[in-house]
């Protein structure tokens, strides 16, 4: 049986504990009679942001709407180990296979596990991460990066991306220690993220450029792949591109257009690398996008203070939101699954040729 938790505590004047409820509440109320969340009503539903909700409602003791969410994926799950783009209701809205958001179920369900200690029910749905992982792996590419993603017709791009690459380094680690927890091991999950990692922290230009987008730049660091030194000066080479001081981070640096979710996202980057002053002025910015029911805008446009899209709340901006107040209060047994105090360390595996060896500097 699960471990119940106790109600997630406030953070002084920065978020109290009835609003991280409230958007608890308001997640909950999005999720639908099978399971799925969607980013707002009648909107559509990706797995990774899917993923992401049934991470905060777990937290914040809705563990029984988190499981919901997880089986829901299970039971929609393709052969193949994938899942569509997008989904509306039981419709599939885009049959593009982002292998980014299939990794992610890795994430979801150790973080499940060690919030509530149900081995039980992750053991019941690590199928469905197995297949998922397996699935991801088939386009890891020579050079240790992953394809990002099939298009509507099953072709493959041939290029992969540093954010979604980032995030399935993460997710491999946790399904490497998922499997330990459970009792299994999966050296060939191990050896991929090892690879992965390596082009990550080494091998940027092996990336398609999508430098300004504000993910590119803490991703490599909220995924652990880039730690110590390496991240602080990842962070601080980024800070005043895509920072808007006094409002939060850019979705992208070429505009004045400041997003919730990856301000929160760079909170907990922040909090990996031990700047909690810092993470905690960031994260009270994204009060400015908080409404009265404890959703989220989505981003608002500067210097208009306008809402873009038009009034849109998502569940993945309130479901990041919670994780960050999870790790800047480092209050469940999740809370420092973006440090390296949780995952176990991973192999930095070169590719054979290599030319930065073992010990080379980012690139």
């Amino acid at each position: 049986m699960p471990v119940s938790i106790s109600t997630m505590p406030g953070i002084p004047d920065v978020l109290s504990a009835a609003e991280i409820e409230a958007t608890s509440r308001h997640l909950a109320d999005l999720q639908m009679p099978d399971g799925q969340i969607p980013w707002f009503p009648g909107g559509h539903c990706d797995a990774w942001n899917h993923v992401e909700a049934a991470m905060a409602l777990t937290v914040t003791n809705r563990v029984t709407e988190a499981q919901r969410a997880y089986q829901w994926l299970a039971d929609i799950q393709l052969g193949d180990g994938s899942w569509f783009n997008y989904y509306v209701g039981s419709a599939v809205k885009d049959s593009r296979l982002d292998t980014n958001v299939c990794a992610y179920i890795a994430a979801g369900l150790y973080h499940y596990v060690l919030v509530t200690d149900d081995e039980e029910f992750a053991r019941k749905l690590f199928p469905a991460v197995e297949r998922a992982l397996e699935f991801v792996l088939r386009w890891q590419l020579p050079d240790g990066t992953i394809r990002w993603s099939l298009d509507s017709t099953g072709r493959a791009e041939g290029y992969a991306l540093l954010t979604g690459s980032s995030s399935i380094f993460h997710s491999l680690r946790c399904g490497v220690a998922l499997a330990e927890r459970l009792g299994m091991t999966r050296p060939a999950w191990e050896l991929a993220a090892g690879r992965l990692g390596h082009a990550i922290a080494h091998h940027r230009g092996a990336f398609a450029p999508k430098n300004e987008f504000a993910m590119d730049w803490y991703y490599p660091v909220l995924a652990g792949a880039l730690t110590h030194e390496a991240a602080v000066s990842r962070l601080n080479d980024g800070w005043e591109r895509h920072i808007m001081d006094g409002y939060g981070v850019r979705c992208v640096s070429t505009n004045d257009w400041v997003t919730a979710a990856e301000t929160a996202e760079c909170v907990i980057a922040l909090d990996a690398v031990g700047w909690k002053e810092r993470a905690l002025d960031l994260f009270f910015l994204t009060r400015r996008h908080r409404r009265e029911d404890g959703s989220y805008f989505t981003g608002i446009a500067y210097p208009e203070t306008v809402t873009f899209p038009d009034q849109e709340t998502t569940s993945y901006t309130a479901g990041a939101i919670i994780l960050a107040a999870d790790a800047l209060l480092n209050y469940s047994p999740a809370a420092g699954l973006f440090r390296e105090e949780v995952l176990p360390a991973v192999m930095d595996l070169a590719e054979p040729g290599c030319p930065l060896g073992l010990a080379g500097e980012c690139a």
